[in-house]
């Protein structure tokens, strides 16, 4: 019986290392993957070659547009970090999230993908969301961030500094959670603009 736990223990492990290998690898471009409906839409991307700037869909339509650029660094928060995916979807200007389907899978149609480049760094090119009507909200981006050969991971939600939702008693718990994902805007010329690094677990 030991040796049996010992043994699956090990396939187990061995498992899950060639899931992630596949991950890694070009067959996340595969027509329809194995396990499409299931895995994390960090993998739902379509271009062979990512690169460190990407834009949302719709960008150019919208009155709010936000430039989100930074730097991805090791856990030691020094070493830039490359070649690191990050994902991100979001709500409308309505606070709407526009769900779409493809290949029967539902998806957040504002989205996109970036892998940093030699020197960690990213940029994303979207929208300030909005708060869903009749609520409080909070204005949120929902980040993803895949590290070669190890499993994807949610950040914590990007979120505004100057949303009239953020009280002094949700800084507080933000804070008292170390959670530091608050966006600071500046208006530059036709597009709100800010910078946010991120440090890997």
């Amino acid at each position: 019986m030991k040796k049996f736990i010992i043994i699956f223990s090990i396939s187990s492990f061995f498992c899950s290392f060639v899931q992630l290998k596949a991950q890694d690898s070009d067959n996340v471009l595969e027509e329809i993957p194995f396990d499409f409906m299931s895995r994390s839409p960090i993998y739902d991307y379509s271009e062979k070659n990512l690169n460190n700037t990407d834009t949302i869909p719709g960008f150019d339509s919208q009155e709010s547009k936000l430039k989100i650029s930074g730097t991805i660094f090791q856990s030691d928060g020094v070493t830039p970090a490359k070649d690191v995916i990050l994902y991100i979807d979001q709500p409308n200007q309505d606070g709407e999230y526009d769900l779409q389907f493809e290949n029967d899978k539902r998806f957040v149609y504002n989205r996109g993908w970036i892998k940093t480049d030699a020197n960690g760094h990213y940029t994303f090119y979207t929208f300030i969301p909005g708060s869903y009507r009749h609520t409080r909200e909070l204005r949120q981006i929902h980040p993803i961030v895949k590290v070669a050969g190890k499993q994807e991971y949610n950040l914590n939600s990007f979120i505004f500094e100057d949303d009239p939702f953020l009280t002094k008693a949700c800084r507080k718990k933000l804070k008292k959670k170390g959670i530091n994902s608050i966006l600071t805007t500046v208006k530059k010329e036709d597009m709100y603009v800010s910078t946010h690094n991120i440090v890997l677990k």
